[in-house]
């Protein structure tokens, strides 16, 4: 049986744009849904929950940025930026709520095409984790569980947590006590190929801090090793999850 295609949002306002590169994605082997706007985006979610989202900034009524925070915080679903050669600020912020990577306008097709298929890479090693690795991670009262992908703080409450913020607590974990560089970093949570700088894993670090510290500007779990990276100060414990009672 042949695999079933990857689902892409297509979300731009611009026909000029949009329709000749859903064909060109549709040629590639692609399924692509278009939206002309965030909420055509929004009402097509209610029909099919796509693998990835492209989406364009600039955009008339609810903007881009405002679509990808809720594609990646409510959906859990890998976002593309289409930006401007002038949008660097907003190309930060998309970084900085979660988006997965971004490209430039004008840009050429089958670069587009790459990074879909880099991301979609990164999201499928961090969205299933082998059997043997479903172990509960334990570390300062917190709880983190990566089959499900639930992070839960010392009282006991599931606090949410994008696709970025886990891999990047995955990483940490996994190197407690450990200095990781950025280098690392981006090896570990983004990939080299996504071509993607420093300052975007300051970002996601940033992000991360203002969810598990008790007070973000002076933290103490995830802290700053000047010229070093960071580093996660605390022990990190390992145990099975317990049995779902439904299960069995």
């Amino acid at each position: 049986m042949s695999e079933t295609p990857v689902h892409l949002l297509l979300v731009d306002d611009e026909p000029t744009l949009r329709e000749p590169l859903a064909d060109y994605l549709s040629r590639q082997g692609f399924t692509v849904t278009e939206a002309e706007s965030a909420a055509k985006a929004r009402t097509a979610l209610q029909d099919h929950a796509p693998d990835l989202a492209l989406l364009d900034i600039m955009m008339p009524g609810e903007d881009g940025l405002s679509l990808c925070r809720h594609l990646v915080e409510a959906k859990d679903i890998p976002v593309i930026l289409l930006t401007a050669k002038g949008e660097a600020t907003d190309r930060i912020v998309g970084l900085e709520i979660g988006a997965d990577d971004y490209v430039v306008k004008p840009f050429e097709p089958r670069e587009l095409v790459a990074r879909i298929r880099s991301v979609l890479r990164r999201a499928s090693r961090g969205a299933a984790p082998a059997a043997e690795e479903d172990a509960l991670y334990e570390f300062d009262g917190w709880q983190l569980d990566p089959l499900k992908r639930r992070l839960t703080d010392p009282e006991g409450t599931v606090v949410p947590i994008s696709s970025a913020e886990f891999r990047l607590l995955i990483a940490l974990l996994d190197h407690p006590r450990q200095v990781m560089d950025r280098d690392r970093l981006l090896d570990l949570v983004q990939g080299r190929e996504a071509h993607l700088f420093d300052r975007a894993v300051d970002n996601q670090v940033s992000r991360l801090r203002r969810k598990i510290e008790t007070d973000s500007r002076d933290p103490k779990l995830i802290q700053t090793v000047w010229g070093g990276g960071y580093r996660l100060a605390c022990d990190v414990k390992r145990r099975a999850p317990p049995q779902d009672a439904s299960e069995g």
